[in-house]
């Protein structure tokens, strides 16, 4: 029964990503990352991020939260002050596990709107430049555990609800998972891997035509796009890490693997 559970699942996932458009960056902002240390290192955090960050490298990293609870919030800016992406998370620790909640926006503002700029006619009105905003949200609820009360094997995974809005022309709505591993050995290595949007991550669109075609001398400007579903597929990231002390006040924590 649980195989034709699967084999059901995996034939809908591959029709749909057939039919529907697979863009290669949809969903881009929640690959950013979050923390200074995990954003320093370039992502190669996926075997050792051990606090409330731990979700957007790897939410197996939850389970190394030792107090009873942590919080974080982060705020950057990129391309001179254009773009701002800001990061707010909690993690509460559980009698059988870690339960963490992540709030992500990435936002540009005060975009010009020309699309009525030009009149039916051809004429051009200035005054009717207006401005608007692009914001791409994410709520992501995680839940870190040992399976089966293994110390050694940690594993986690992320729900996220997706909205992404595009001023008044069109906005999405999306859901998908993560999830992520870590394994600890005997002799001091660890093993992580996080398999992002596991299940592949579905964002449905509704565009407002009458906000975003322009017409200019009969002809038809800013057509609404034909799709109306977008798919983020599945992408594995790993990593292998070990802490090797150097003398009683220094240490060095290396990580090798794929980001």
């Amino acid at each position: 029964m649980m195989k034709k559970y699967f084999l059901l699942v995996f034939c809908l996932i591959f029709g749909i990503s057939q039919s529907q458009i697979i863009r290669k960056y949809s969903n881009e902002f929640l690959n950013i990352g979050a923390g200074a240390r995990g954003l320093a290192m370039g992502g190669a955090v996926v075997s050792n991020q051990d606090d409330v960050y731990s979700p957007m490298w790897n939410p197996a990293g939850l389970m190394a939260i030792e107090r009873d609870w942590q919080g974080a919030a982060m705020h950057a800016e990129y391309f001179e002050s254009i773009a701002k992406y800001d990061y707010l998370a909690y993690a509460k620790v559980l009698e059988t596990g870690v339960f963490g909640v992540s709030v992500v926006r990435l936002g540009v503002d005060n975009i010009l709107n020309t699309t009525q700029l030009i009149d039916t006619e051809g004429n051009i009105d200035y005054d009717k430049i207006t401005k608007f905003s692009q914001s791409d949200y994410a709520a992501i609820l995680s839940y870190a555990f040992n399976p089966g009360g293994n110390t050694k094997l940690d594993v986690g995974i992320n729900a996220k609800i997706v909205y992404r809005n595009v001023g008044k022309f069109a906005n999405g709505y999306g859901f998908g998972f993560d999830i992520g591993a870590i394994y600890k050995m005997d002799n001091g290595w660890k093993l992580g891997g996080m398999l992002r949007d596991a299940t592949t991550t579905v964002n449905f669109w509704s565009v407002n035509q009458k906000e975003l075609s322009t017409i200019v001398n009969g002809e038809e400007f800013n057509p609404a796009p034909k799709d109306k579903m977008e798919l983020t597929m599945p992408k594995l990231n790993v990593g292998a890490s070990k802490l090797f002390e150097i003398n009683s006040s220094v240490y060095v924590l290396p990580e090798a693997g794929s980001t």
